[in-house]
């Protein structure tokens, strides 16, 4: 057997491999590789582990949290990538691996996977959601710009302001719009707008220029600033034909800054003209509803002298009892008769598992029970108005009110007999009197 001579240092594993670490670092540390992602793993560490692999060879690869953070879109099992970092090796284990530092989609097209990738996630996530946008105000008084101070965007919003809507105050928030550290200045921008309170819309926007140049307001940290953001947001980024993750996020897209401050803002002599329009009908409005509500009150006072008020209210009290039962009993009639065409129609389809049909059923059921129950509502709330309505009339024709003003009943003592005319009295006849407040008898002294 060899044997090693007594003056050679024979090393540890561990001081093997931080050897060979320090050469492989020392050596190959910068370096690009491209190649299918595979083995991905994504642990609650928030770093990123995969193999970098290949048709001949492949070598694992970490990418840890700090830079993940850096990344453009959201890397998957089979895209292919290109990564930057060093090569090193773990010790613990002797493997050889690749610490990446960047990482970005190969080929032509990357940032516009990139860009798709995105779309994608935040679509899936409900940040474009439609029901979700804000409206914008119709009359604003102070509007805020996130832009570049010295680009021509900036300059396009405010002469437009300037011709069409001079009332409004301007607040701009200077940022940088591309570049390195652009995307965090976006976002603390439209922050710091929420945060001072000081605004009725919010317009981001710039020039146009490259996909690389408009990168910023593809980034997901803006995006999700915007949807955030308690401001209603007009984005009026690049050209007409450029679009933006920015554009599908906020509450409006402009097609240009000129754009954006029309959409913002009325036009002044426009607004004026209306406002006058509006004004002459709102008073031919006015007087009309006078009159019809005149009519109104006046037939009503004629129905109410034709009847006892105390019997319609009774009556319409009666009649609403009634309604009520029968709404109830048109629900449970109606539900009945949903449950029972439910079930004709599952049991032949039951051997067959309709789950859609079923679940269509199901939610055509709540649909049905949701409008009959809000039908029932506005009945017995109509009903209820309408009883309300009638009481009111009823108390004002109670004869205690008109005592409080003065007036005075007059009843013979004997029998309680009213008195209307002064010539049913005789002298010495007793009387009682009948005030707001009490009753007083008296004689009659004379005819």
């Amino acid at each position: 057997m060899p044997t090693s001579p007594q003056n050679d240092k024979t090393l540890s594993v561990s001081e093997l491999n931080g050897i060979a670490r320090s050469i492989l670092e020392a050596e190959l540390d910068d370096v690009w590789v491209e190649g299918e992602l595979s083995n991905l793993a994504k642990p609650s560490s928030g770093h990123l582990y995969f193999t970098l692999k290949d048709d001949k060879a492949q070598i694992r690869c970490a990418l840890f949290r700090n830079r993940g953070r850096l990344l453009r879109f959201e890397p998957d099992n089979g895209l292919r990538v290109r990564v930057n970092g060093r090569v090193s090796l773990y010790e613990p284990r002797g493997d050889y691996q690749l610490i990446v530092n960047r990482m970005e989609p190969a080929g032509e097209g990357a940032l516009q996977q990139a860009f798709e990738q995105l779309k994608r996630k935040l679509f899936k996530a409900g940040l474009f959601d439609e029901a979700l946008k804000k409206s914008l105000p119709p009359f604003p008084d102070t509007i805020g710009i996130v832009t570049s101070p010295s680009g021509a965007a900036v300059r396009d919003i405010l002469q437009i302001l300037q011709r069409r809507y001079r009332r409004a105050n301007v607040i701009v928030y200077p940022v940088q719009v591309q570049g390195d550290g652009s995307a965090e200045q976006i976002v603390a921008a439209i922050k710091t707008a929420n945060r001072r309170n000081e605004l009725d819309l919010l317009i981001l926007t710039r020039g146009g220029g490259s996909i690389e140049d408009l990168w910023s307001f593809n980034d997901e940290r803006v995006a999700k600033a915007i949807h955030a953001s308690d401001l209603p947001i007009i984005s009026a980024v690049g050209h007409e034909i450029d679009f933006t993750i920015a554009d599908f996020v906020a509450d409006l897209r402009a097609p240009t800054p000129s754009a954006a401050a029309e959409i913002a803002t009325p036009e002044q002599a426009g607004l004026l003209q209306l406002l006058a329009a509006h004004e002459t009908r709102l008073k031919a409005l006015i007087k009309s509803k006078v009159t019809a509500q005149q009519a109104s009150i006046d037939n009503l006072r004629r129905r109410l002298e034709q009847c006892s008020p105390s019997t319609r209210l009774q009556q319409q009290r009666q009649r609403l009892d009634e309604l009520e039962r029968r709404l109830v009993y048109s629900i449970s009639r109606r539900l009945d008769n949903a449950r029972h065409q439910l079930l004709v129609t599952a049991r032949p389809l039951s051997g067959l598992r309709p789950l859609q049909q079923i679940k269509m059923a199901r939610e055509q059921l709540l649909q049905l029970k949701t409008y009959l129950k809000q039908h029932m509502r506005e009945q017995l709330k109509r009903r209820h108005h309408h009883v309300d309505s009638l009481s009111t009339a009823l108390n004002l024709l109670n004869p205690d009110h008109v005592l409080g003003r003065g007036y005075a009943i007059v009843s013979r003592a004997e029998n309680g007999e009213v008195i209307s005319h002064a010539n049913e009295l005789s002298q010495g006849e007793c009387v009682n009197i009948r005030f707001s407040d009490g009753c007083r008898k008296a004689n009659i002294t004379d005819e």
